[in-house]
C-alpha cells in the first residue's frame, strides 16, 4: 500500500513568495537522516518540498468554467509544505514512520492512503485502463 505523509507547517499559508525557510543545519541534518532511514528501509517512493501558496495558483470549476486564482489564498487555514510517498504494509506502519519524523513544534503530518485501482469495482478499473502507465515510474501505482 502507498501512503502520503503530508507536511502541514503552521504559518506557511501566509508566507511571502520570496520567503526562505529559516532552517538551521542541525534541523536539515536531522530531516536528511530521517529521509535516509525511509530510503534504507526500502519504503520511500518519493519526497518533495513545496514553495509557499503565494507562488501558486488554484483552478476552480464552478459551473464547468475554469477560473484561475493566484496565491496567497485568503481562505486557507492549512497548506502543504511538502510530502513523502511511502510504500508500507499498513496504515499503522505509515503512522509509525510519521511519528519518527523530526518535525518542528509548528508542523503536523497528515497520513493518507493512496487510492489504488484495485480499490475500485471492475467497471471503474476497465474505464481507467492505462492509468498505471500514466505519469509515474514503472510499477509505482501498483499496490
Amino acid at each position: 500500500m502507498r501512503f502520503m505523509m503530508l507536511m502541514i507547517p503552521k504559518g506557511y499559508e501566509t508566507a511571502a513568495p520570496d520567503a526562505v525557510q529559516d532552517l538551521d543545519v542541525a534541523r536539515v541534518e536531522a530531516m536528511m537522516a530521517y529521509n535516509k532511514a525511509l530510503q534504507d528501509a526500502g519504503v520511500l517512493v518519493a519526497l518533495d518540498g513545496l514553495h509557499p501558496p503565494s507562488m501558486g495558483a488554484r483552478v476552480s470549476f464552478a459551473g464547468g468554467t475554469p477560473t484561475v486564482t493566484g496565491g496567497p489564498f485568503a481562505e486557507a487555514k492549512e497548506v502543504l509544505g511538502g510530502y513523502w510517498m511511502i510504500r508500507v504494509a499498513s496504515k499503522e506502519e505509515a503512522v509509525a514512520w510519521a511519528t519518527r519524523c523530526p518535525a518542528a513544534d509548528n508542523e503536523v503530518i497528515e497520513v493518507r492512503q493512496v487510492q489504488e485501482l484495485e480499490d475500485f469495482s471492475p467497471d471503474v478499473r476497465k474505464a481507467a485502463a492505462g492509468l498505471d502507465e500514466m505519469g509515474s515510474p514503472a510499477g509505482s501505482r501498483q499496490g
